[in-house]
């Protein structure tokens, strides 16, 4: 019983193990069917996919095939084109080079025509040259049988006198030659010396003559003034000049036309100062003193200056305006030493003219002597120094080239316009006169900035103290008439913006240079 039940058991526990087991196998075999079910289903899904993309590749190939096809016939069409054009060219060209081949064989049969016309031309001139030649020889024989000479003889004699002949004309033409070259060159050397002159420059500037008297102390200015201004007026109206006594400390100016007077006033002033007394009596004793002393200074630089230049004849009227001349100033420039300068220059400038060097330098050292006296008498210097020298006997020349050095008289001789010249240098060159200088360079500034002003303008030089100006202009800009035209427009400007005397010269260059080298 034991065993059956325990067989029982153990029978029912391995069908229990198979049940099971067939259980698990039939799960299995389900999960695996629907495996399989599934891996059909994502066959069929790529299957269908890549038709999908090999229908849609197909169509694009396709699309790309028509694309190009349609492009590859526009090219074929465009080079079929070009290919039509070139060839009609091509043909144009073929067609022309043919005509260009039957006018190049017109040409030649023209050109052998007229070289057969040519060498029968040139047969007839053979027979005619020997024709003249058969002529030419009885003609010479007859000529020598009625000449009574050889042709050698005759050929001779012609030969002899053509170089007579020759020679004759020679010497005349050398002869006018050397006439001409002569009076050239005394005219280029007239041109040099008196250009050479006008670029002179002194190597001594004058002294400026002061006006102003330096006081010790501010308690001077109240000693000369006085009680109740006595003693300035006693200065005053003794010396006939004005003081000024300004703000500036220790300073009194004199003021006056006079230039002698001034000077006794100045020289009254410094004695009182270094004195001390001041009081109208001694106001007066002293400018007595001075007049007299100036007197003497006069009379002294008038009799130096005749003895430096060894002048005969000299009115003793002139020597003594020649001494005030020094106590005269113009523009800072001491009128004596510009009157001594004129002179030595205009000296100068005759003797090497070949004129008289004494009325030059006579006519230049007197110029301004009219300056002298213009205190007194009213009118132009030069007028009134033409009227003294006339008074003092000075011969007419010199008159005339001491009133005409201004141009308002006539010149009467060539001493006039060598004194105007010798008063230029003196008086235009750099540093003579200290207003002068800065006129002087703001003139040469205007011109070139004037030149500058024009278009085509390479470089401007002011020559000659302001009297030329030079200008090279650009040559591949203006041409020779534009550049003539540039000159007068040049000069027209400076005739309306600038105040000048004399002239200018205008001197345009255009030059045009080719170097090249040898190797």
């Amino acid at each position: 019983m034991d065993i059956l039940l325990t067989t029982g058991i153990s029978v029912g526990a391995s069908l229990a193990i198979i049940i099971a087991t067939l259980l698990y196998a039939r799960k299995k075999f389900a999960a695996a069917n629907s495996l399989l079910t599934d891996a059909h289903e994502k066959i069929k899904n790529i299957k269908r996919d890549i038709e999908n993309e090999r229908r849609e590749s197909l169509v694009k190939l396709k699309d790309e095939i028509y694309r190009k096809r349609n492009e590859f016939e526009l090219e074929v069409k465009r080079e079929k084109v070009e290919l039509d054009r070139l060839q009609a060219k091509l043909s144009t060209k073929a067609e022309s080079l043919d005509k260009k081949e039957e006018d190049i064989e017109e040409i030649k049969r023209e050109l052998q025509q007229k070289e057969r016309n040519i060498l029968r031309s040139e047969d007839a001139l053979r027979a005619q040259e020997s024709k003249l030649k058969n002529v030419y020889n009885e003609l010479l024989a007859k000529l020598e049988r009625a000449a009574g000479m050889s042709r050698d003889e005759a050929k001779q004699t012609l030969l002899e006198t053509l170089q007579n002949e020759v020679y004759l004309t020679n010497q005349k033409w050398i002869q006018k030659v050397e006439e001409e070259s002569r009076h050239t060159a005394k005219d280029q050397a007239i041109s040099i010396v008196v250009s050479a002159m006008q670029r002179y420059t002194a190597d001594q500037v004058s002294a400026h003559s002061s006006s102003v008297v330096h006081l010790p102390n501010e308690e001077m200015k109240g000693r000369i003034i006085g009680k109740e201004g006595r003693n300035i007026k006693s200065l005053e109206m003794a010396t006939g000049m004005e003081f000024v006594i300004g703000d500036v400390p220790e300073i009194i100016t004199i003021s006056g036309f006079n230039p002698v007077r001034r000077e006794i006033a100045r020289r009254t002033l410094e004695r009182l100062i270094h004195d001390g007394r001041i009081n109208p009596t001694r106001i007066e004793e002293t400018v007595q003193q001075c007049e007299k002393e100036i007197d003497e200074t006069i009379q002294e630089y008038g009799k130096n200056v005749v003895l430096e230049f060894n002048l005969q004849g000299i009115h003793p009227e002139i020597v003594t305006l020649l001494g005030k001349l020094h106590f005269r100033t113009s523009f800072s420039q001491n009128v004596l030493d510009h009157s001594k300068e004129v002179g030595m220059f205009a000296r100068m400038i005759a003797q090497e003219l070949g004129l008289d060097g004494a009325i030059a330098l006579r006519a230049g050292l007197l110029h301004d002597i009219g300056k002298a006296v213009t205190a007194e008498v009213e009118g132009p210097h030069a007028k009134i120094g033409g009227d003294i020298a006339r008074r003092c006997g000075e011969i007419p020349l010199i008159v005339n080239a001491i009133a005409a050095h201004h141009e308002e008289e006539i010149f009467q001789s060539i001493y006039a316009p060598i004194v105007v010249i010798a008063d230029t240098i003196s008086a235009s060159r750099p540093g003579a006169r200290r207003e002068t200088l800065s006129a002087y360079i703001k003139r040469l500034e205007k011109l070139e900035e004037i030149a500058h002003s024009f278009t085509g303008i390479k470089r401007a030089f002011a020559l000659q103290a302001g009297r030329e100006i030079r200008i090279i202009v650009e040559e591949d800009q203006l041409d020779d008439e534009k550049t003539m035209i540039l000159a007068r427009s040049i000069a027209d400007k400076i005739e309306q913006e600038m105040n000048f005397p004399g002239q200018i010269k205008v001197n345009v260059i255009r030059e045009k240079r080719s170097i090249e080298f040898a190797r």
